[in-house]
C-alpha cells in the first residue's frame, strides 16, 4: 500500500482527496440529520458515498485517470449543491476543490469543471446573500484555479523531469538499469501470457578501462555514446537497449530466436567491429545471450546471460556466447 502511494502522485491525491472528505464532511452530515435538515444530510451522505467508490475504484482497478475525473467531478459539483442547499457556509467548500482538481486531472478538464461549477454556483444564486459577495466569489475562486493551475503545471513538469532522471541514462539517453528491472519483468508477464520469444543480450566493450586509462575519460564517453547510436540504428524500435552499467549495456530482443536471434547478433557484432572505433584502433565487444525459458524467472534468465557474457570474455573476447550451448 505504501509503495504505491508513495510511486503513484494521482492515486495519493486520490486517497488524501477521500480520506480529507470524510473527516471534514462526515462530522457536517451527522449534525444536518441531527438538526433535522435530511435534505442537506442526505446530499453530504452521497458525496461521502461517491467519494468512497471512487477511491475504491483507483485502488482496485489501477485506473487513476477515470477514478480522477470521477473525484474531480463530484466534488466541485457536491461542493455547488450544498452551498446551494446551506447558503453561505457552502461556498467555503468549494475552494479546496478548485485546487484539488488540478492534481485529479488534466489541466484542461480542470478548467471546465472549475468555470462550469462557479458560473452554476453563479446562476443558480441561493448561495448569495448580495450581488457584490456572489462577484467577490467569482474573482476569488478565479484567481483560486489560476494558481492551482500555474502550481499544478509545474509540479507535473518537475515530476517529469524527475522520472526522466530516475530511468534514463544521463550520458547516452538509453534507460538505464532501473528500467531494465520493470521492463524484464514486464517481458517475463508477456512472454508466459503469449509464448512469444524473448532474447536477452548482455555486451560489454573489450578493453575499455585502458581506452580510459590512455585516452582519457572524455574518449570513454565518446565511445559509449557511438557505441548506443550504433545499437540503435541497427535494431529495431521494438528492441530495448539499457545501459547495466559502466560499459555493459542489456538488449532486450523480443519475438526472436534459433536463425534469426543469430543473425541478428552476427550482424550486430559486425557493425561494431566496422564502425566503432578510437585512435588505438577498433573497438570490439563481447556478448553473452540468453533465450527466456518457460516458466524462468528474471532473475534466473540474466543470470544465464551473464554467465554466457561471462565465458565470452574468458575465452578471447570479441565473441557472442549462447548461454543454451553451456547448458
Amino acid at each position: 500500500m505504501l509503495y504505491r502511494l508513495k510511486n503513484d502522485f494521482r492515486l495519493s491525491i486520490i486517497t488524501l482527496l477521500g480520506i480529507s472528505g470524510f473527516l471534514g464532511v462526515t462530522p457536517f452530515a451527522v449534525l444536518r440529520f441531527m438538526q433535522g435538515n435530511v435534505l442537506a444530510g442526505t446530499v453530504d451522505a452521497t458525496i461521502l458515498a461517491s467519494l468512497g467508490g471512487a477511491m475504491a475504484y483507483a485502488w482496485i482497478t489501477g485506473d487513476t485517470h477515470r477514478a480522477g475525473v470521477l473525484m474531480a467531478v463530484i466534488s466541485a459539483y457536491g461542493a455547488v449543491i450544498v452551498g446551494t442547499i446551506v447558503g453561505d457556509p457552502g461556498l467555503f467548500w468549494l475552494y479546496p476543490c478548485l485546487v484539488t482538481s488540478f492534481f485529479l486531472v488534466g489541466p484542461r478538464y480542470a478548467v471546465i469543471i472549475n468555470l462550469s461549477a462557479i458560473t452554476l454556483m453563479m446562476v443558480i444564486g441561493l448561495a448569495f446573500s448580495s450581488q457584490e459577495q456572489m462577484w467577490s466569489f467569482a474573482s476569488t475562486a478565479v484567481v483560486v484555479s489560476a494558481c492551482a493551475y500555474v502550481f499544478a503545471h509545474r509540479n507535473r513538469s518537475q515530476r517529469r523531469r524527475l522520472e526522466q532522471l530516475a530511468t534514463i541514462d544521463p550520458l547516452t539517453g538509453v534507460k538505464n538499469r532501473r528500467s531494465m528491472d520493470e521492463e524484464l519483468d514486464v517481458a517475463a508477464a508477456n512472454a508466459e501470457r503469449s509464448g512469444l520469444p524473448y532474447a536477452l543480450v548482455l555486451l560489454d566493450i573489450d578493453h575499455f578501462k585502458s581506452i580510459n586509462d590512455e585516452y582519457g575519460h572524455g574518449l570513454g564517453d565518446t565511445v559509449l555514446t557511438e557505441l548506443v547510436a550504433l545499437l540503435e540504428s541497427n535494431t529495431r524500435r521494438s528492441d530495448q537497449l539499457f545501459r547495466y552499467g559502466g560499459e555493459e549495456f542489456v538488449l532486450l530482443l523480443p519475438g526472436v530466436d534459433g536463425v534469426n536471434l543469430r543473425a541478428v547478433m552476427n550482424n550486430l557484432q559486425q557493425v561494431l567491429r566496422k564502425y566503432l572505433k578510437y585512435p588505438g584502433g577498433p573497438v570490439t565487444a563481447s556478448f553473452g545471450v540468453a533465450l527466456l525459458g518457460h516458466g524462468e524467472s528474471v532473475e534466473g534468465w540474466l543470470a544465464r546471460a551473464d554467465n554466457a557474457l561471462y565465458t565470452a570474455k574468458e575465452t578471447g573476447r570479441d565473441r557472442i556466447v549462447y548461454a543454451e550451448e553451456l547448458d
